[in-house]
């Protein structure tokens, strides 16, 4: 596990701000960045599976971005930046396009005991697998403890609104 920097942090508050736009359109609240090896964000995206599209994770868009847009030995020096560990859906992605380090801001573990706190411990379609379980080559580094309040009450404001509650 690799450390998150002054920098990172940076980014994981951009990626904080797009999971709360997602919420706001009745997405699940995730944000990513892609963010060159001069620190510029390449591109942005958050959630969109209200669309009906369950594959619009953020993660996912960045991976298919990344193939069209840059050439590989480009992809490996980008870093991801997430609110919300990647799904295996999009660790694969991530892996199979080349793309380099990933930072996320909260983990697949931290998400999973939320819902269950918020009453939906439903099974997902995927197994909840960590980045490197399922790309064990991508420099990882996450979870940032000083993001997890403000992504989880995004988490909760979506459970309650799903539950018709505010």
């Amino acid at each position: 596990m690799h450390i998150v920097t002054d920098q990172d942090r940076v980014h994981l508050h951009r990626c904080v701000e797009l999971a709360a736009e997602a919420a706001d359109n009745g997405d699940q609240p995730f944000g990513s960045l892609l963010v060159d090896a001069n620190g510029l964000v390449l591109f942005e995206d958050r959630n969109r599976i209200s669309t009906g599209d369950p594959t619009l994770h953020p993660e996912f868009a960045i991976a298919r971005w990344a193939a069209s847009h840059l050439a590989p030995e480009e992809r490996g020096t980008c870093t991801v930046y997430t609110s919300g560990e990647h799904c295996a859906m999009c660790s694969a992605a991530h892996a199979m396009v080349g793309l380099g380090r990933i930072v996320y801001a909260t983990s697949g573990d931290q998400y999973r005991t939320w819902q269950r706190e918020f009453g939906n411990a439903g099974a997902g379609v995927v197994a909840p697998l960590p980045i490197n379980a399922v790309a064990p080559g991508i420099p990882v580094a996450g979870p940032e403890p000083s993001l997890a309040a403000a992504i989880r009450a995004l988490h909760e404001r979506v459970a309650r609104n799903r539950e018709g509650t505010s």
